[in-house]
């Protein structure tokens, strides 16, 4: 029966005193967390039963972090951040810091500038990152912040001014998948409704807008959302007919949202990999590259681009092989109009 409070932290003093090995009375640095941090190593590998029950007495400890200094929160977070870089407990501790009173006095957040900069300072951003998506930690960060200062640019300039723009640029690029995520939701939805496709356009330019999301971005967006509202037939001889009857009727979307050359290769790349990774569409790929050709989605110069330096390995020699015959078309088409220009001048 633990008091919270002081006496939390008094309890934990008392029961080390014999041996002076009292995190709380220790040096706050890394070096000495450290040192803290290898003997609970040692300790939970030699007896691995140790291992859950240590997470959780963790989970616990940090709801009281109000009882202890700031000193004391100091030395706790820079260890939990080690202890989490060494993969001795995982990072579903975190829900810990979401309690409302310790959110409301900004101890949470405080508490993780700590912990991150010593987890980060131990392994980098990247490994945080899937430490946190493992769990499902990655989109809830923002809860160690009050419901009314709960935003994307309130998060990035905390931890920012507190030397982790890494982890600012990393929350910030969760909410754009997120909100790409929900976007990609809402247009599959408006299709699968019969919206026109007047609307559809006007809609996802709004959004573009909204978000700053650039028109490569989008039309990757786009893309999946048209294939993602149709239950494909499994026989690939049916497949081809059933895309190309589907994407005549959505190209002038796919037109929408290729007005720059880049926009026209990304949709090109993203065709390449869905017709590789979806075995059924192999065949289809130069019969969807045609169609969008004609209905001028796709321009002759970003295929020939594609064609010759910008594809990708997936599929790469099945799919140069099925283009060969347009492209040599391409070409001559594009040798003759040259010559007949010539002839004029």
């Amino acid at each position: 029966n633990i008091v919270p409070g002081g006496e939390f932290a008094r309890v934990l003093c008392v029961v080390t005193s014999r041996t002076g090995y009292c995190l709380f009375t220790a040096s706050e640095d890394l070096e000495t967390m450290q040192a803290y941090a290898q003997v609970f190593n040692k300790l939970i590998r030699r007896y691995k039963y140790l291992e859950k029950g240590f997470e959780e007495e963790i989970k616990k400890l940090l709801l009281f972090l109000k009882g202890f200094t700031e000193s004391e929160r100091n030395k706790l977070a820079m260890l939990t951040g080690i202890l989490l870089a060494n993969g001795n407990i995982s990072a579903s501790i975190l829900s810990s810091l979401f309690n409302e009173n310790l959110v409301k006095e900004g101890v949470s957040a405080a508490f993780a500038v700590k912990l991150f900069k010593s987890w980060i300072n131990e392994k980098d951003i990247n490994s945080v990152a899937a430490s946190l998506r493992k769990v499902g930690m990655d989109n809830r960060l923002m809860e160690l912040f009050p419901a009314n200062k709960r935003s994307c640019e309130h998060f990035s300039k905390y931890f920012t001014d507190a030397g982790l723009k890494e982890l600012s640029d990393f929350a910030r690029n969760q909410q754009s998948i997120g909100a790409r995520k929900e976007l990609q939701k809402e247009l599959q939805e408006q299709m699968s409704r019969g919206e026109t496709l007047k609307d559809i356009i006007a809609y996802v330019r709004e959004e573009m807008k909204k978000t700053s999301i650039s028109e490569q971005t989008m039309i990757g967006i786009v893309w999946t959302s048209v294939m993602s509202t149709v239950e494909w037939n499994k026989k690939e001889e049916l497949v081809t007919e059933q895309a190309i009857k589907h994407l005549k009727q959505y190209s002038p979307l796919l037109k929408a949202f290729t007005s720059q050359g880049l926009s026209e290769l990304t949709l090109l790349l993203k065709i390449q990999e869905y017709c590789y990774d979806n075995i059924h569409f192999m065949k289809a790929f130069q019969k969807i590259v045609v169609l969008l050709y004609k209905a001028d989605v796709l321009s002759e110069e970003v295929i020939l681009k594609w064609y010759t330096e910008a594809h990708m390995a997936k599929g790469k020699s099945v799919f140069l092989e099925q283009m060969k015959k347009f492209v040599e078309w391409l070409k001559n088409a594009e040798e003759e109009s040259e010559s007949e220009e010539e002839e004029g001048d």
